[in-house]
């Protein structure tokens, strides 16, 4: 649970409550009642508010700026860790570190629901075997026990990997919708971990540049293809027969 992971940064850094309190800007009582038990979901802007003040004091130590990721944690998770989490706290597990995610905004569920729409039905069309999925759902993407994602669109075509609870191996299609909170863990960390998994194709979808960053790994490997929100952009698992086009609202 989270209170497990304050209390442990709290006592690693040394610090009151009172101290922590001033550094994070989050009120003390509210800490405390995280500590005790008694919030055992925080919100998410309280966590990150937590955790910013423990990354930007190990900086100062180090005498580097304060990072970028989510989390930096010394200490590796697994999934028993992943699965003691509250049941409304989003996050993912990679390579044993947790990251907190933020609910998604109404632009990135218009463009999860266009692709899902244009991707379900060219696959009925053609009486494919293949199936698109939505987050929030598991992918065991390393099939261990340290890393358990929630891509924000993927398509699946090995069924055997569709367990009823989770997806357990790598989609051959994934989806990234870039947001503050997750820019560099999707264009850096992710882009890795999906590329050396086995994904076939791995799209990112900035909204900001309302751009979309498309790597084809059998092909291409780490080289993309740059289109705008304007352009049909072909799925080339599909070998571009199927073309999509994002609108920004």
């Amino acid at each position: 649970m989270y209170r497990d992971i304050l209390r442990e940064k709290k006592e690693r850094a040394g610090w009151t409550t009172e101290e922590l309190s001033n550094r994070s800007g989050v009120p003390v009582g509210t800490i405390n009642k995280i500590l005790s038990g008694e919030t055992a979901s925080p919100r998410y802007d309280t966590m990150e508010a937590l955790n910013r003040a423990f990354r930007e004091e190990e900086a100062l130590m180090l005498g580097e700026s304060a990072p970028y990721a989510a989390n930096d944690e010394e200490r590796l998770y697994t999934l028993d860790d992943y699965y003691r989490l509250p049941n409304d706290v989003r996050a993912e597990l990679i390579d044993g570190r947790l990251f907190y995610m933020q609910s998604p905004t109404s632009a990135h569920q218009n463009i999860i629901g266009e692709l899902y729409f244009a991707t379900r039905l060219f696959i009925k069309e053609k009486n494919g075997t293949c199936q698109p999925f939505m987050a929030p759902l598991d992918v065991q993407l390393d099939c261990d026990d340290k890393t358990m994602i929630q891509p924000d669109f993927m398509i699946i075509c090995d069924r055997e990997k569709v367990w009823e609870d989770r997806i357990y191996g790598a989609p051959d299609f994934v989806v990234e919708v870039l947001s503050p909170s997750t820019r560099k863990r999707d264009t850096d960390v992710k882009l890795l971990k999906y590329k050396n998994a086995g994904v076939r194709e791995y799209w990112i979808v900035d909204l900001e540049k309302e751009r979309i960053i498309c790597y084809f790994f059998e092909e291409d490997g780490l080289i993309p293809n740059i289109y705008t929100f304007q352009n049909e952009v072909p799925v080339r698992i599909y070998d571009g027969e199927l073309k999509i086009r994002l609108i920004s609202d």
